[in-house]
């Protein structure tokens, strides 16, 4: 992995006033957004957040994405913290695929067995980008603001110490309930 970082800039938002940071590996760039007093907390709340343009930016119901973005950016804004921005649309599958698993969805799959009919896994990120930023931050122990088991475990597994795990639980709609229950009962997600 060969990896590129910017400085770190100013960035006043709607949820508080960040601090960000910005990585590129290979032709993903990813964000570290930081809390104004991050380099002053022992131990940061932290979420690691994938992304998702339907959700994040134009505000689907189809999932719950732009609403644990949002709880996160608001938390971090008053607890202080760390959020990464982990680009890797629609579980590392890219846009162009999520819509197409999107199509599937609306003839009556669920997300994984969109992803699979499509020849992915049901899951295809790769968390390695987190280890660099954690590295890069100097985090050995977090309090991570995450549903998501295999976060947790792969957070585990480079050594970082997680202290306490806080619940990015958000309201559901009649758009994402089946979503959300295939995340909780196929998934693992602690919903």
């Amino acid at each position: 992995m060969n990896i590129i970082k910017s400085n770190i800039a100013n960035l006043p938002t709607k949820h508080g006033k960040f601090r960000i940071k910005a990585y590129k590996d290979d032709n993903q760039e990813h964000l570290a957004i930081m809390s104004e007093d991050f380099e002053n907390i022992e131990i940061p709340y932290v979420r690691v957040h994938s992304e998702c343009l339907t959700g994040d930016a134009i505000g689907s119901l189809k999932c719950d994405c732009q609403n644990q973005l949002n709880l996160s950016l608001d938390f971090i804004g008053k607890m202080g913290g760390l959020v990464i921005y982990h680009r890797q649309e629609g579980r590392n599958i890219g846009l162009l695929n999520k819509i197409n698993a999107y199509a599937l969805q609306d003839q009556g799959r669920n997300t994984i067995e969109a992803n699979i009919e499509l020849g992915f896994k049901e899951d295809e990120r790769d968390y390695r980008i987190v280890k660099y930023i954690f590295d890069d931050l100097n985090i050995k122990k977090v309090k991570l603001i995450t549903n998501n088991p295999n976060k947790i475990e792969y957070i585990k597994s480079i050594g970082v110490d997680i202290v306490e795990r806080i619940p990015a639980i958000t309201k559901a709609n009649k758009y994402n309930e089946d979503y959300l229950n295939t995340k909780k009962d196929q998934m693992g997600h602690m919903l």
